[in-house]
């Protein structure tokens, strides 16, 4: 579904899908912290994600800000900031990018949280709230505005996790309880209720990146005490523990990661003290180690990432 603004915006910009003119794939990074002042962005990018390439620059959040949240659908891309009482969500349409506008409020003002969705419906869960980990999911139409919605419970409450989508399930894994999380818990996006085990990470770690196609999840990197360079995968239509994947260029935490049907991309992070600017990517139907695919605009940590293509919407 789609507004009249957006479907304008796409046949201006000769975009709007026909034989063979299907949406370009772009791979989306909002808000994070830099290594220089001032030290926390507004700043939203975007690369290509079927080509190699560096980042260049789409718009603006409302805020500076980190720790935020990011899911989109094929046209718009939906952000959940840490602005006001209550946080709020703000989007894009994908088609021009440009500067956000408001969307809608959530159910709590918490941070660190993780977002997923499918073509229709977009998830939020987990997040750091009063001092601890919350187990609150919420979700909204995206096609729609409006405010978050309460969906369920999270297994474990927790903060810094992240999660995976297909077209029907939600898998959030990892974070952090007070101590560091394996777990992995799933929802079906469709309807509403509590999560159930999915099984878990191969190693507990918070602050991890993620991205999927509609078969397989990955989670990558993350902090256990130490910068992990580990890649992991799960099939997405089943339960189970993680599987070694690969490995990213370096140990790496407070990454953002998304993907489209072919790759997985994870962008940024805490490499050495500092961040980086450095986007890498994998090929998700096989195994093996990260490669480089370019550079974001700038270096960033807790950065948001999303996509038009990832798994919940690309078969």
């Amino acid at each position: 579904m789609w507004s009249l603004a957006e479907a304008n915006a796409y046949t201006a910009a000769g975009l709007w899908p026909t034989a063979g003119n299907a949406f370009p794939e772009y791979a989306i990074v909002a808000g994070g912290q830099l290594s220089v002042d001032p030290y926390v962005t507004s700043a939203i990018q975007y690369f290509t994600m079927d080509t190699l390439g560096n980042a260049t620059d789409y718009g603006n959040l409302s805020v500076t800000v980190s720790n935020s949240t990011a899911f989109s659908s094929l046209t718009r891309a939906v952000f959940g900031v840490a602005t006001g009482s209550p946080y709020q969500y703000e989007y894009i349409s994908v088609a021009s990018g440009g500067n956000t506008t408001y969307f809608g409020d959530m159910t709590i003002s918490a941070t660190a949280r993780a977002g997923c969705s499918n073509s229709t419906r977009g998830l939020v869960g987990g997040g750091y709230l009063s001092g601890s980990g919350t187990n609150v999911i919420e979700y909204v139409t995206i096609a729609s505005v409006g405010n978050g919605t309460d969906f369920g419970d999270l297994t474990v409450g927790r903060y810094n996790l992240e999660a995976i989508q297909s077209t029907t399930r939600a898998v959030f894994g990892g974070g952090s309880t007070g101590s560091y999380s394996n777990v992995m818990d799933y929802v079906t996006i469709g309807s509403t209720g509590n999560a159930t085990d999915f099984g878990d990470l191969t190693t507990a770690r918070q602050s991890l990146g993620s991205g999927s196609n509609s078969t397989r999840g990955l989670f990558a990197g993350g902090w256990l005490g130490s910068r992990s360079n580990v890649i992991e995968y799960i099939t997405i239509a089943s339960t189970g523990n993680g599987t070694d994947f690969g490995d990213l260029l370096a140990g790496n935490y407070e990454s953002c990661g998304t993907a489209n049907a072919t790759r997985a991309f994870f962008m940024g992070g805490n490499t050495s003290g500092s961040g980086t600017n450095v986007i890498q990517y994998v090929t998700i139907a096989s195994t093996g180690n990260a490669a480089d695919f370019g550079d974001l605009t700038n270096s960033i940590v807790h950065g948001a990432g999303t996509s038009n293509a990832h798994g919940g919407i690309a078969a």
